[in-house]
């Protein structure tokens, strides 16, 4: 489709479907406990915030994410693998706004385990690191840590000068899609066990939201690594990964939680709203030609009119729960994962999407 024909949609100059996201996040920092969990969802929350901030040109969030931060100081995380590095990307930006020294000592401790921890693949590391879980887990490669491990450092390294952040960020997409992007499907795979030497689940089983992190976060890598070498090589993954993701479009805008299997799950909407907010990027930014436009902005669309307004509450439903890829039954691993109102992760997206659909709105 035509650019320009394009951005005569109603949805984009709708303002109205901007208003709700910022409605939507200021409902959520002014009921939610600032003490959020130091994990993943949290810690993509929490940048999404400070995007938003500095998007509307406010400081609106910053108590509710300086909170955080706080509690973190009196009480120091365990940073032990992908999912509690994350929020090294509030505490990143919260340093950078306040100049306090503990939110720079908690960065700090973020930036030692990307840097120090063990590789078992390649660049990458064990995605459950040596937590709990990964004691008790294979030792393998996830396609969360496309977001979860490389944006965090790809954004530290372009601000920062850090050539060895930067390595680290950039390779990640071209090593992870080597062993978790189907050759054929160009969708990806939840997991690869390093000693088993397969992806796994198994046979052409491609989780949903998985395939979101890919859309949502090379984006984010691409526009923090600039003219490194391996920009060719991400913008190809993205196309491949985009243009397979596009058969699987539901006729509403949104996405089931099991690709590969259409009409036998049910339809998730924080993975439709990283699809929405990586396509929205790649093409604001020209990673993915106007045709993708339309496509995102159906996916947007969609995640916007399912917000449930409860008085003065608002609700993004169809969240599916964290999900791990079952060493049994990874169908029925998926599928009956419960979905739910207002997970952070989800919010997160859409927050990220909301973002992006404005700034094509308003033609930035």
């Amino acid at each position: 489709m035509d650019k320009t024909n394009a951005l005569k949609n109603p949805v984009l100059n709708d303002e109205t479907y901007f208003s709700k996201v910022v409605a939507l996040a200021d409902y959520v920092t002014s009921t939610w406990n600032p003490k959020m969990k130091w994990t993943w969802g949290e810690g993509l929350l929490g940048y999404a915030l400070t995007l938003l901030d500095d998007y509307l040109k406010t400081d609106r969030y910053q108590k509710f994410l300086c909170d955080y931060c706080d509690y973190y100081v009196a009480h120091p995380p365990t940073v032990d693998c992908s999912d509690t590095s994350t929020p090294g990307l509030i505490t990143y930006r919260m340093g950078k706004i306040t100049g306090n020294p503990g939110y720079i000592a908690l960065t700090e401790r973020v930036l030692h385990f990307i840097k120090a921890e063990p590789r078992v693949l390649e660049d990458s590391i064990n995605h459950l690191g040596n937590s709990r879980e990964g004691k008790f887990y294979p030792k393998s490669v996830w396609v969360d840590s496309l977001m979860m491990f490389s944006v965090f450092p790809s954004l530290y390294a372009s601000e920062n000068n850090d050539a060895e952040m930067m390595t680290i960020a950039a390779r990640q997409p071209r090593v992870l899609a080597q062993y978790l992007m189907d050759p054929s499907a160009h969708l990806w795979y939840h997991s690869y066990w390093v000693k088993s030497h397969h992806p796994y689940p198994r046979r052409k089983l491609f989780w949903g939201r998985g395939n979101g992190w890919v859309i949502a976060s090379l984006p984010m890598i691409l526009e923090n690594i600039g003219e490194h070498e391996e920009k060719s090589k991400i913008i190809d993954i993205l196309h491949q990964t985009s243009e397979a993701l596009l058969t699987y479009q539901r006729t509403d805008g949104a996405f089931d939680t099991i690709l590969s299997k259409k009409r036998k799950s049910y339809r998730e909407l924080s993975f439709t709203a990283l699809v929405a907010s990586g396509w929205l990027k790649a093409v604001r930014l020209g990673y993915l030609d106007d045709s993708y436009l339309e496509p995102a902005l159906k996916a947007y669309q969609c995640v916007i009119d399912a917000l449930q307004f409860e008085g003065q509450a608002i609700f993004m439903p169809e969240i599916s729960g964290p999900t791990i890829p079952l060493p049994i039954f990874p169908y029925l691993g998926y599928r009956l994962i419960p979905t739910s109102k207002n997970w952070s992760y989800g919010l997160a997206a859409l927050f990220m999407a909301g973002i992006e659909f404005d700034k094509l709105r308003l033609r930035k």
